[in-house]
């Protein structure tokens, strides 16, 4: 039995782009069209899909929400332990996309992944909410658990564990933190009407080079 077509067909035309719209280096790129995301009140403008592959090759992919952005990479933070973690242990590599449908727009883009430092942790996981950082620690992230009571129980006994006092906030947990993506690739893509979408790829020939620009095709 053959497939039939699911949904209808969009005719993307909200806008085009241009070699001469794109910033020389893409951090700022990105950071434009973030911006914009924002400005437009999109939901979650920040959440991306997130491809790993554990020491087999087998890949992976889930969202997760970008924390950070900088010269040096994109920054999300995670539980160590977690797929992603141990896929990262093991395969130090990653690819991000994101998607803005009102926008008509993506980003994807790859490169090497480290840990970011205890300290950049740290403050990073004192800046959340005080139920996010219990939550960090109650969960044992993607391992299985039998029922919803059994979760609600790991987090009061984290709460009873681990509540702040007026001297004291919860501290890191030792299995979670942050990563940092450091891109060698991107790409920028704007939807296009009859198929004909703007594509355009930032590549580094070398660590200390300075970006290249490329349209590709749709």
């Amino acid at each position: 039995m053959s497939s039939q077509p699911l949904g209808d067909r969009s005719n993307y035309q909200r806008g085009r782009l241009d070699a001469n719209d794109l910033l020389p280096d893409p951090v700022d790129q990105f950071r434009r069209w973030v911006d914009e995301a924002i400005a437009e009140h999109l939901p979650e403008p920040l959440a991306a899909a997130l491809a790993t592959a554990d020491e087999s090759g087998d890949p992976s992919v889930r969202m997760i929400l970008i924390r950070g952005i900088g010269p040096e990479g994109i920054d999300f933070y995670t539980n160590h332990e977690s797929r992603k973690g141990r896929d990262l242990a093991a395969r130090p590599a990653a690819a991000l996309t994101l998607w803005w449908p009102a926008l008509e727009r993506q980003v994807r883009l790859s490169g090497s992944v480290s840990r970011l430092s205890e300290d950049e942790s740290a403050a990073y996981f004192a800046s959340r909410p005080l139920e996010s950082q219990l939550g960090a620690w109650a969960s044992a992230q993607g391992k299985p658990i039998a029922d919803r009571a059994a979760l609600e129980e790991a987090l009061r006994a984290a709460a009873a564990q681990h509540a702040p006092t007026p001297d004291t906030a919860p501290r890191l947990p030792p299995h979670w933190g942050g990563y940092r993506v450091t891109p060698v690739r991107w790409e920028f893509w704007q939807g296009g009407q009859h198929r004909l979408h703007d594509r355009f790829e930032y590549l580094r020939p070398a660590p200390d080079a300075s970006w290249e620009t490329r349209r590709l095709q749709p």
